[in-house]
């Protein structure tokens, strides 16, 4: 479905949504073609009235040290938005209207720091985080981005992190080193 003009915030909402939604989304629109087994918050985009979803926030608590290294003063209260995407032909200005309402339903007192990356090997330098208010603390050190199978596949898997190696074994190819920009958004 396309839409004209501009997102009007009166017509659109922001509602839980269930995890195969988000998935069903991300893997339909979103570069990685994937994301994890679980969800802290799972928000997505409707038109007031449509049972179709066209965007979503995924939500998810980074590893420790991602955690720690963003926030080490209260490492357990750091929640990673691992997925944002928009379904093409809604308006460009629904990307900003479901961040800002997801953060809305985030408990911040339990996830004070919220952190999320650009993926720079996608171009992406996040625009819509600083238009969000969220601030850019640097980059990450260039880490491998592996494809199978036309879909983003990570070294991290549950409590393993597999190596170059294991990752070649199961069909991964390495597309090269890219580092990610940074943002948190503060309490």
């Amino acid at each position: 479905m396309t839409y004209s003009g501009r997102l009007r915030k009166g017509e659109w909402e922001v509602k839980t949504v269930e995890l195969s939604a988000a998935r069903n989304l991300v893997e339909r629109y979103h570069y990685a073609k994937g994301g994890s087994n679980t969800a802290t918050y799972r928000h997505g985009l409707f038109q007031r009235e449509q049972i179709e979803c066209v965007g979503v926030a995924w939500w998810i608590p980074p590893t420790k040290s991602a955690a720690l290294a963003t926030y080490p003063a209260y490492w357990r209260g750091v929640l990673a938005l691992s997925r944002l995407v928009i379904a093409p032909g809604v308006p460009k200005n629904a990307c900003s209207f479901l961040l800002a309402r997801s953060m809305a339903q985030i408990d911040r007192d339990r996830w004070p720091c919220l952190v999320t990356y650009a993926d720079e090997w996608q171009g992406h330098i996040g625009t819509i985080y600083r238009a969000s208010n969220w601030v850019e603390v640097g980059r990450t050190k260039p880490e491998s981005t592996f494809i199978l199978d036309g879909r983003m596949v990570s070294r991290k898997a549950g409590p393993k992190t597999r190596t170059r190696s294991e990752m070649k074994a199961i069909g991964a190819e390495m597309i090269g080193r890219y580092a990610k920009r940074k943002y948190v958004h503060i309490k």
